[in-house]
């Protein structure tokens, strides 16, 4: 069975979708049409900008939805998945490929999440860091003894955890790691702490955009961040979506979950190979590969 997957923040480069938008009618309509919803040329700084504007959250979002989107339109007869996953923003490009939503209402909901994201960094000044080679259950425990919030944020892999929460949490809990034994513990180059309760601002406007969002059953079941289930149902999707902006995104058990039901290839679409790697990681008897 075919499993397809959908990066995230931070996959983002320079002439990503440029070749599918000069290449493909179908995609080329799409872009345009998406330039047109946010009021902004996004292909010019997808193509041509510079690595700091696709940094902005409200430029990398969009830009990163769109262009994972796009690969998966080209595909054409070929997009044909058994089940699907998104990590963190990945997760709305998952649900627009499979069909539980549309094109433009994805994008809306993208690019208002994205908004409401920086204003909560703006609101909270919070980061993130990266944690190597410690047990999950070790991370956990020094979040849990730091005062202030720093929360495990993503389950990458076995062995890879990013910490999410306020700047002095986030320094204390690296400096606990490091002394537990982590190979690194490194603060990443993010917006603030997101997938921590420093997004309950953003969750709130969410949840407005979310409910006011018309959503469908999807070609296949989409498993998500949340609780690594697999999920059918548009009013279980939706309250998903948004707990996942101050929840943990367990994209560990995800695909050990996806490997049970039946997942024996995983198919990246999106900018870089991030998933793929930690996909090999976490089991490296599936195959991998990828579309970007």
């Amino acid at each position: 069975m075919k499993a397809f997957v959908f990066p995230g923040q931070g996959a983002q480069f320079v002439g990503m979708g440029q070749d599918l938008y000069e290449s493909n009618a179908q995609v080329h309509d799409m872009m345009e049409q998406a330039n047109n919803i946010l009021g902004f040329r996004i292909t010019d700084l997808m193509f041509n900008g510079t690595e700091d504007d696709l940094k902005k959250t409200s430029v990398t979002q969009p830009a990163i939805f769109i262009h994972s989107v796009a690969l998966a339109r080209a595909m054409g007869d070929e997009f044909k998945p058994d089940m699907a996953a998104g990590h963190s923003l990945g997760e709305f490009s998952a649900l627009v490929a499979t069909g539980a939503m549309t094109f433009e209402d994805g994008l809306k909901l993208v690019s208002a999440r994205a908004q409401a994201m920086q204003e909560a960094c703006e609101i909270n000044p919070s980061t993130m860091a990266a944690v190597l080679a410690l047990p999950d259950e070790k991370v956990e425990e020094i979040c849990n003894s730091v005062d202030g919030v720093v929360v495990c944020a993503n389950y990458n892999c076995p062995g890879q955890i990013v910490i999410s929460g306020e700047n002095e949490a986030i320094d204390a809990a690296c400096a606990k790691a490091l002394e537990a034994g982590a190979k690194r513990a490194l603060k990443l180059k993010v917006g603030g702490g997101f997938h921590s309760p420093c997004m309950e601002p953003a969750r709130a406007k969410l949840a407005e955009a979310i409910a006011n969002t018309k959503f469908s059953t999807p070609i296949c079941p989409v498993y998500q961040n949340v609780d690594a289930k697999p999920h059918t149902a548009p009013e279980e999707i939706k309250a998903n979506l948004i707990a996942q902006l101050t929840a943990p995104v367990r994209w560990t058990q995800s695909v050990k979950n996806m490997i049970a039901d039946g997942a024996t290839e995983f198919v990246e679409l999106g900018p870089g190979k991030v998933l793929q790697g930690l996909v090999s990681k976490i089991d490296r008897s599936v195959a991998v590969s990828g579309r970007q």
